[in-house]
């Protein structure tokens, strides 16, 4: 009988541990989300006929009908599903891991696959570098910052700098670095996803802006 009873009391204690892992907090993976409307055309350079009404967007297929877009590289730190904040009231050098949270995929391919939805959202045909044909502009990607700051515990941003290259017959047209800060609705890693999506488009504007200054 008492072995009976020690049994059934093992197998209680390990049931409510059990109920009690399952309330923990539980792994969450976040992406960028649906990409939206496409950018504004007040946010995009006019080409040189813009009085007749063509808007920027339309200059960027029209200047550049077709490009070959790289994937975005960058550090070692961002080719991970890892998420990182820095505390910037605390020690600003150190990056930290969120426990319980990651990208669905690299943050690397994230921007890959935004800004190149975002290119060939404004017309241009997007050609990628493995089936790139001769002659094709090359628009060259390269992360230099991508992270969550917390400026306190109740307020974070997300930062992105991107370094574009835009070359064609193998020679530097030109290159430019694109720099944008977002505000994050709230102080967690969903925030952090939220900004860093922004931040992402807000890049993309700014290259087709550019790209729309291009001669063709």
């Amino acid at each position: 009988m008492k072995k009976n009873i020690l049994l059934i009391a093992v197998v209680a204690a390990a049931a409510a541990l059990s109920g009690c892992a399952s309330k923990g907090p539980q792994p969450t993976s976040y992406d960028f989300g649906p990409m939206g409307a496409p950018l504004p055309a007040a946010s995009l350079a006019p080409s040189a006929g813009g009085s007749n009404g063509t808007n920027g967007t339309a200059a960027v297929a029209a200047g550049i009908p077709a490009l070959v877009v790289s994937d975005v590289s960058g550090p070692a730190s961002l080719d991970t599903q890892r998420m990182y904040y820095r505390l910037m009231y605390a020690d600003a050098r150190q990056s930290r891991p969120y426990a319980y949270n990651n990208w669905s995929v690299t943050p690397l391919q994230l921007m890959s696959q935004r800004l190149k939805a975002r290119i060939a959202q404004s017309g241009v045909k997007v050609v990628s570098t493995t089936d790139a044909a001769g002659g094709l502009p090359l628009l060259r990607l390269e992360a230099d910052e991508f992270s969550q700051n917390f400026d306190s515990a109740t307020q974070s941003s997300a930062s992105i700098t991107l370094r574009a290259s835009v070359f064609r017959n193998h020679k530097l047209v030109d290159q430019r670095t694109f720099s944008r800060t977002s505000r994050a609705p709230s102080a967690d890693a969903a925030g952090g996803a939220s900004a860093l999506a922004e931040s992402t488009d807000g890049i993309a504007a700014d290259i087709l802006a550019w790209l729309a200054t291009m001669p063709k």
